[in-house]
């Protein structure tokens, strides 16, 4: 099979202004490299004709493949048409059923249709059309001096489903893919990226299939396993292989696969454990519990949470004893183990967590910022507090004492 370069370019100025992110890209390089495709560049250009044509002019000159997103809705400013048709000379013509699905919208929803709405339309001579199934403008794929064009809505919601429904299966037939590629990813938490390809440092460096491709993330580190072979089953058995080896390594750290998070992990680990789990939150407020409740089923192991910010809610609400508050502060060891205690007497589970500490900007009880106390009470079997210095911003402070709460209940839960 040829080997084929690929590379993407986002057009809006937004994007450039850091108004949103440009998630697509990245989506979009996951995808083709699944497929074997190497993506070698990223581009981003505003709504600008002449730059636009700039960009296109050197993707045409290096790439085999150049996928566009944006720039193809109904206002002045969507030029991404236009600036390929300065590089290509290709005329633009208007594509009936997709005229006639934007009328057909406006019709629908009693609203009356400008003029530039049109545009959306509006589609290159001799183009492969990609119908949009969620939106109005269509894509197209054109084939232009032995090189494939690819045109996308920004919109990322229409975007991948283009690419799933049209695109992808279009370039693996244009360019002979014939082998199964498929992927895990293997989740891991209380490991750093660099302990971890430490660890693995004999596997990696003699990967060859499936590779092997560490990543940090916000909640933990992520392996990437990318196989690919003649068979799905044979891919499969080549993923199940470097799997275990990794496992055997690393496996303590290991959390669950693909979309198989901690907290998803965390309500596992509860329901066979026939617990129920009660936070008691002062410097996260509520976030801990935020997380858990978004899985699906977790209201089988979640009893509830009290948000104590205040010194008062901890003494009145969650009965934290004056003098454990007067002695020791609310930032201490013993509050925290109070907290976590009493959070589960008073909201009836086996299992509390407590989060009390400093996120800034100041200094509280003479402590420094990023003073952060985590209790876990597992009921007849353990009561522990540990304290961290955590850095970053206030917000960062909130979110590793969170992410470290789901670490410690992972590691007590699991043995």
């Amino acid at each position: 099979m040829k080997t084929v370069n690929a590379e993407i370019v986002a057009v809006g100025t937004e994007l450039l202004l850091g108004q949103i992110a440009n998630t697509n890209a990245q989506w979009i390089s996951e995808q083709l490299a699944l497929h074997g495709i190497n993506v070698y560049y990223h581009g981003v250009v505003g709504d600008n004709l002449t730059r636009a044509k700039d960009i296109f002019d050197a993707a045409q000159n290096r790439s085999d493949v150049i996928i566009v997103t944006g720039g193809l809705g109904p206002t002045d400013d969507d030029l991404t048409r236009e600036a390929f048709q300065l590089l290509s000379g290709i005329e633009i013509i208007e594509h009936n059923p997709s005229m006639k699905k934007i009328e057909a919208y406006f019709k629908r929803n009693n609203t009356v249709m400008t003029p530039n709405n049109r545009k959306q339309a509006r589609v290159f001579h001799g183009a492969s059309i990609i119908e949009n199934n969620v939106g109005m403008a269509p894509g197209m794929i054109v084939e232009y001096q032995s090189k494939t064009w690819v045109f996308l809505p920004g919109v990322p919601r229409e975007m991948k489903s283009m690419m799933n429904e049209g695109v992808l299966p279009y370039l693996s037939q244009l360019h002979g893919q014939t082998d199964v590629i498929k992927s895990y990813v293997l989740r891991f938490i209380g490991i750093g990226e660099s302990k971890l390809e430490h660890e693995l440092k004999e596997l990696i460096d003699s990967q060859q299939n499936p590779t092997i491709a560490p990543l940090a993330q916000a909640d933990g580190v992520v392996i990437r396993l990318t196989a690919k072979a003649s068979s799905e089953e044979r891919a499969i058995d080549l993923l199940e292989q470097t799997k275990s080896a990794i496992l055997a390594k690393v496996g303590p750290y290991f959390i669950g696969m693909n979309d198989e998070n901690i907290e998803h992990r965390i309500v596992s680990l509860l329901r066979d454990g026939q617990h129920k789990i009660a936070s008691a939150e002062s410097l996260t407020g509520g976030k801990f519990i935020e997380k858990m409740i978004a899985v699906p089923g977790a209201s089988v192991v979640c009893n509830g949470a009290i948000v104590c910010y205040d010194e008062s809610v901890k003494r009145d609400v969650l009965q934290v004893s004056s003098s454990t508050l007067d002695n020791f502060g609310t930032v201490s060891e013993a509050c925290a183990l109070e907290m976590s205690q009493n959070v589960a007497k008073l909201l009836g589970t086996s299992v509390g967590i407590s989060f009390t500490g400093i996120a800034g900007p100041d200094s509280v009880e003479g402590k420094a910022v990023g003073t952060v106390y985590i209790s876990i009470y597992i009921e007849g079997v353990d009561h522990f507090a540990n304290k961290y210095e955590f850095i970053g911003d206030r917000e960062a402070i909130r979110q590793r004492a969170v992410l470290k709460g789901y670490e410690l209940l992972f590691h007590n839960l699991k043995t």
